[in-house]
């Protein structure tokens, strides 16, 4: 066994004949457990939050979505149809609209999206799963499908045929006046059912078909917004660059996480000033470990001349505290990571925290997210070590 590790792990593992020091070391340990323990939560639970958004965005959002780059609309024509449904990935597409509107239910006002759409869309985003009172829109009458939110800021029921929900929208090119008929589109459309995702995609679409929506906007049968595009897991990030590449520079192809670029800029920008943070905690821990390292080697000074006198090297000694400091990071590492393991695999079974009554709080392992507290820890502990024996010199051990 190497010299230096044998008397690093004799040092490590065998207490002091100075109760202080044993006290110190204690504590330097318990704060590399704290860190770690933190640290790996911290993380974990920007991964759990990310991956329970990421549940949402799944079944509000397409996989792929083409949108013209010039102008808010294009025209869906059979060349593009070939285009699409000749790429391999693509399992299913929609076509459809968005547009910013005006909605009155029996005297009650709101504005919010309307968006069109057409047979296909449950195929592309499983909205229909969503419902949570009434049913998916028909597309053989003047039908809607609104949010949780905006039904109850209407007051809104379904399948009530006495009171249809009226949409406005501006005529393009026409003065204000104040005459709705004069200045604003308007459709009737009968609620036929609720959704539920979260609050804000609860207060912000309505659902109708989508030549009902072209009618409302004074658009062509074959003019839309954009084309939803559902692909095979394995197969989204080629079919973006098939799409690309043969629909050139008029249409913009964008993938689910390009759609909530945002959200995703927001979350990593969080995950990364939590792990400063707590990266910044655990330097203070680790000055711990410096004068645990420090004390010990005042404690072991007359057994350092001896090991001096019987051969060891200024090196070799240095060597001895180095691997003792990191050891003892080693050591809280290990049980800290632990400890954090255990209380999220615990926090998964048994769903302790909450965010509502339904709804555990979400906490996800991940290997990066391990290896990253391992990482950086076992970096501050070397840099730690080193920090203290540099104290030892020729002269303190002859």
């Amino acid at each position: 066994m190497n010299f230096s590790l044998y008397i690093a792990k004799r040092y490590l593992f065998s207490k002091s004949s100075n109760n202080a020091i044993n006290i110190i070391s204690s504590i330097a340990t318990l704060g590399v457990i704290g860190g770690s323990l933190a640290l790996l939560l911290v993380l974990s639970v920007f991964s759990g939050l990310k991956s329970f958004s990421g549940q949402f965005l799944k079944a509000t959002d397409p996989d792929i979505r083409i949108e013209a780059v010039h102008g808010k609309s294009f025209f869906y024509t059979d060349s593009l149809a070939k285009i699409i449904e000749g790429t391999t990935a693509v399992l299913a597409h929609s076509k459809t609209i968005e547009e910013r509107a005006y909605f009155n239910y029996n005297k009650k006002e709101l504005i919010a999206y309307v968006k069109g759409v057409d047979s296909n869309y449950t195929q592309v985003v499983k909205m229909d799963t969503l419902i949570y009172m009434g049913h998916w829109i028909s597309f053989d009458q003047q039908s809607a499908v609104v949010g949780n939110g905006i039904a109850r800021k209407l007051s809104l029921g379904i399948l009530n045929y006495g009171e249809p929900l009226q949409i406005y929208v501006p005529k393009p090119g026409k003065k204000y006046s104040t005459l709705l008929k004069n200045t604003f589109n308007r459709i009737h459309a009968q609620p036929l059912g609720v959704y539920s995702i979260s609050q804000e995609f609860d207060n912000k679409y309505v659902y109708i078909p989508l030549d009902l929506c072209q009618e409302l906007l004074n658009y062509q049968s074959n003019q839309i917004r954009s084309i939803d595009l559902k692909t095979t897991k394995e197969g989204t990030a080629q079919a973006i660059a098939s799409l690309k590449k043969a629909l050139g520079d008029r249409f913009k192809v964008s993938s689910q996480e390009e759609l909530n670029a945002v959200f995703y800029k927001i979350l990593n920008t969080e995950k990364l000033v939590a792990y400063l943070i707590f990266t910044l905690v655990l330097v203070l821990a680790v000055f711990n470990v410096i004068g645990s390292i420090i004390m010990m080697i005042l404690d072991k000074k007359r057994n350092l001349k001896t090991l001096y006198n019987l051969g060891a090297s200024v090196r070799e000694i240095k060597q001895i505290f180095v691997l003792q400091g990191f050891l003892m990071t080693l050591l809280g590492l290990v049980i800290g990571t632990s400890l954090g393991m255990l209380l999220i695999a615990l926090q998964n079974k048994f769903q302790w925290f909450m965010i509502t009554e339904t709804i555990a709080y979400p906490i996800e392992l991940k290997g990066p997210n391990l290896l990253l507290v391992w990482g950086t820890i076992s970096v501050l502990g070397y840099a730690a070590a080193k920090i203290a024996s540099s104290r030892i010199s020729k002269a303190l051990v002859v």
